[in-house]
This record gives C-alpha cells, structure tokens and sequence, in this order.
C-alpha cells in the first residue's frame, strides 16, 4: 500500500513588510506544522509588505492560513498603512496553486471554502480572482484592487462590486481579500537607475500587456525611496509564454530611450528553475539545450 500526497502551494501577501514581531509572528503560523512546509517569507520595506511562500496538503495548509489571517486582522492596521505596492487589505491576495496531485479545479474549491470560513469568521467581505472568479471582470487581480483600501469604502457599495462572500462594508482597519487559484506567477522586478517615477511608469506601461505590451505581463512604476531609485515591478502571468528574458530586454530597451539605465532586477518569492533556465540559454545563446541536460532534472 501507498499512499498519494496533493501538494498546493499558496503565496499569501500581507500589507506589512517594516515590523519584523508582526512578520515574524505571520511565518510562524506556518512552521512546524505537519504536511505543511514554509518555503520563503519575502518582506519588503519600500513595498511595505510581505510576501509568504508555503506548500502542503490542503487540509493542514488552509489551517494555517485561517491563523496566518487571525494574526493579521489583530496586528495589520491600513489606516496607518503607507507603501508603494497597491492593497485593499491586510491579507491583501491568497493564490492557491496546483503542484503535485492536484488540479486547478481542486484549488478553485479550496479558494471558495477558504474564502467562506475568513468571510464568516472575521466579518471581512472577500473577491475571488482567477480561476475562481466569479465573472470575467474579476478575473484580473489589478480590477478588483483598483481604488484600493482607502477607496474600496465607496466601491463595494455599488451592487457591481458586491463580495462574493462576507458583508457588503470592508473591515475597518484590514479592509478586504482577494482569494482564488492560478498557475504559477512570477514577480519579477527590474531597478532603474533614476529617481523620476515618471520614467519607471511610461516604461511600464510600455510593457504590460493591458497598454498593447507584452502578453502575459503585468507591470506598474514603483518608487524604492529608501534606495533613491525608482522600479519596473511586474507579475510574470505566464513564464512560458512570455520568459523573463523578454521582458528585461524590453524594460532595457525603453529605458535607454530616456537615458537611463537598468541597475539590477530581483525575483520576488520562488520561481520555477524552467524559468531561470530559459534565461540562460537565451543569454549565453546554447545550441540544442533540453533540460535533460541540468544536473539536479536527472537526481
């Protein structure tokens, strides 16, 4: 006899990334719990926020996001909240991905039964997103957040913008949550050396595919004033489709137009290895590479 494990990994994002007691206090909630393993907690201070990466079975993995949401209700107060990243709220997205045994249709329920429990148990209205979305309009994550915490107040009081689940008002100091399932995303950033958040925001939207840029690409200008520099922050939807390497030549390519140049990039969270991979054979121009051919792939 053996036994088959599901494997689903969540990326949780947080709207705290400067008060390492209350970082800390959100990875705990996913440490040392059977058939569950924490995988990275990304805080970012310019972004204010922190971004969790834990794998697991679903039944113990959505315990320790229900905690993951109780230590962030009580700790998380977005009417003191300033950052660069847009939020509406103090977990502001939970994805659920397929890794191992399982698909993206288990996910979707894991999403909704997930999105029930938070809504009932904190008064806190929740939008699915995705594969979970309730409608086309709320498929895409930047539509639902638009008008973000200090805005949302208004905005779920017109009955196109009713949660999915939970009251019809946000949460006073943690607003609301997006859940739902996806495939793997990549959040991948590329940092310019210039302080004109003007220039990082045309070079955006250059490349994000909702302004006629790269398919699969997500992007908005993101000023790093503890670093005196400004980035193109984005979200690869799909690395396959559309590899990083494109989009950094991209980024590159605009930012020489306004005399500018690209001082680093960084990746946010886990990235599948295909990825990095593609990146390599790209650049150093490999002839007939297979990934059959990286050591680790034949372990």
């Amino acid at each position: 006899m053996f036994f088959v494990f599901k494997i689903i990994e969540t990326v949780p994002n947080f709207s705290e990334g400067r008060d390492e007691a209350v970082i800390i206090k959100i990875a705990d909630c996913f440490k040392n719990v059977t058939d569950v393993k924490l995988l990275d907690v990304k805080p970012d201070k310019d972004h204010n926020r922190t971004v969790v990466t834990a794998i697991g079975d679903p039944a113990p993995l959505k315990e320790c996001i229900y905690k993951a949401f109780d230590v962030a209700i009580k700790n998380i107060d977005l009417t003191k909240h300033k950052g660069e990243h847009p939020r509406m709220g103090a977990v502001d997205v939970v994805p659920f991905i397929p890794v191992r045994n399982s698909d993206m249709k288990e996910c979707v329920a894991l999403a909704k039964e997930v999105a029930q429990h938070v809504a009932e148990k904190f008064a806190l209205p929740i939008f699915l997103y995705e594969a979970a979305a309730s409608n086309v309009e709320r498929q895409n994550l930047a539509n639902i957040r638009k008008g973000e915490f200090e805005g949302f107040g208004e905005k779920i009081k017109d009955p196109k913008w009713k949660p999915d689940f939970g009251p019809c008002k946000i949460h006073p100091t943690a607003g609301a949550t997006v859940i739902g399932a996806r495939e793997y995303l990549i959040a991948f950033n590329i940092n310019l050396a210039t302080s004109d958040i003007k220039i990082a925001d045309k070079i955006a939207r250059a490349v994000r595919g909702s302004s006629g840029g790269l398919v699969n690409v997500k992007a908005m200008g993101v000023e790093l004033s503890g670093r005196g520099i400004v980035q193109v922050s984005m979200n690869m939807v799909n690395h396959k489709k559309t590899p990083l390497f494109r989009a950094f030549e991209m980024v590159r390519s605009e930012a020489e137009r306004y005399g500018v140049n690209v001082v680093g990039s960084e990746i946010i969270g886990l990235t599948p290895m295909e990825a990095l991979i593609t990146c390599a054979d790209h650049f150093l121009k490999i002839e007939n590479f297979e990934m059959k051919q990286i050591i680790e792939n034949n372990l």
